[in-house]
């Protein structure tokens, strides 16, 4: 196990180095600062559907997806963030009393 774990530090180090290894102007450049703003979204996106639509090794379609159907509504109504989090809380928490 050791050696695997030396071998991901190793990676992301070098990972890392790559990065900072990037010329500023390549950095600055318009398309590359749209992609880079856009790629927290998309991490976030894949990491909602990952925790909402799965359940071990399945495929799952439970009161998760309400919640998160239900905070889509909210964001769309233009809720604050918090509210749109309590909403999806309150709406899954409910289905699953029923």
């Amino acid at each position: 196990m050791w050696p695997a774990l030396l071998l991901a530090a190793g990676g992301c180090y070098l990972l890392k180095l790559a990065g900072l290894s990037v010329p500023r102007r390549v950095l600055e450049a318009p398309r590359v600062e749209r992609v880079a703003d856009r790629i927290p979204i998309a991490l976030l996106a894949a990491l909602i559907a990952v925790s909402t639509f799965t359940g071990g090794r399945e495929l799952v379609l439970d009161e998760r997806a309400a919640g998160l159907a239900a905070a889509g509504a909210a964001v769309l109504l233009r809720a604050p963030f918090l509210v749109v989090v309590a909403v999806a809380c309150v709406t899954t928490a409910l289905l699953r009393v029923v």
